[in-house]
């Protein structure tokens, strides 16, 4: 929420501190990805075009679906 400080200047409220993923949930969802791949890209980004992306390469075959998760957990800051 923004505020007023005399003649039309505002200031910003402080934005919210991302929230970071450890290593080892990174770990887990590498294992998860040999696994399951649309499941561990859920769990990274949630229902956006990353996991219909991936759900796609996971049904023409199982490498294509792993490579995509493993770009996605490796690429992606922190879970949803």
């Amino acid at each position: 929420m923004a505020t007023t400080k005399g003649y039309g200047t505002t200031t910003a409220a402080p934005a919210a501190p991302r929230r970071r993923s450890s290593p080892t949930h990174d770990v887990c969802l590498y294992f998860l990805a040999l696994i399951l791949p649309p499941l561990a890209v859920f769990f990274k980004r949630g229902l956006l075009a990353d996991f219909w992306i991936n759900v796609c390469l996971s049904i023409l075959g199982w490498i294509p679906g792993v490579l995509h998760a493993w770009y996605i957990i490796s690429r992606s800051e922190g879970a949803m």
